[in-house]
């Protein structure tokens, strides 16, 4: 890569980590382009070069974060068990990440609601997400770690729904208890790897059957 294009790229991940800082500390709404340059120690011009817009710099976050977790999956790919990798990615993303990861996630969600562009790149993470989850589960499944009859697309669909609820809650919560929210998480998504709990849900099971699973899990 030339000075030219490291240069460029610098640029860019200077913009985006203080759009990353303006929006989680003042709102969406309420950041301007020119806040956003001002953060980044440069002129809105020159920001412009960059970004044409507002929109387009969300739209950097999430390309940002979309490469981020492809290097994740791909960091994992060759793990041994498929609860190591699952602890892991918790970890690192509801424990190791600062919280302010999870307020940008929850803005960028809302905004998503009313605008086509950055629905559209949120929907292209969401999709990489769902497959990479999948994949995991598939090797899960050629190591004997996976029950037969467990279905990898349901199964990465309620990890991905309660994943979300993870990044809701730690963006809402100062007080989130990362280690007990990861542990009920980790528990429920191995009772349905295992064939446990069945995919057809969980509302039949006795309560306190599920407890007892999360205290043997631990």
């Amino acid at each position: 890569m030339s000075d030219v294009q490291l240069d460029h790229s610098d640029r860019r991940e200077r913009i985006l980590d203080a759009a990353e800082r303006s929006f989680t500390q003042a709102g969406f709404h309420r950041t301007t382009v020119q806040d956003v340059a001002r953060e980044a120690g440069m002129s809105p011009g020159n920001l412009y070069r960059y970004f044409p817009s507002k929109d387009a710099i969300v739209t950097g976050l999430v390309e940002r974060d979309r490469a981020m977790l492809r290097e994740d999956f791909e960091s994992f790919a060759q793990a041994e068990r498929l609860e190591v990798v699952l602890r892991a990615l918790a970890r690192k993303h509801f424990e190791e990440a600062p919280r302010s990861k999870a307020v940008l996630c929850v803005q960028i969600w809302s905004e998503a609601t009313v605008n086509p562009a950055i629905a559209a790149a949120n929907a292209t993470l969401d999709s990489d997400l769902m497959d990479g989850i999948q994949r995991l589960i598939a090797a899960g499944r050629d190591r004997g770690e996976v029950a037969e009859g467990v279905d990898a697309v349901a199964t990465a669909r309620l990890i991905m729904s309660m994943s979300n609820g993870l990044f809701l809650r730690r963006a809402l919560f100062p007080d989130f208890d990362a280690d007990n929210e990861i542990q009920a998480l980790l528990c429920v998504i191995g009772g349905v790897l295992r064939g446990d709990i069945p995919q057809g849900g969980v509302s039949h099971l006795p309560s306190e059957g599920i407890l007892l699973a999360a205290e043997t899990d631990r």
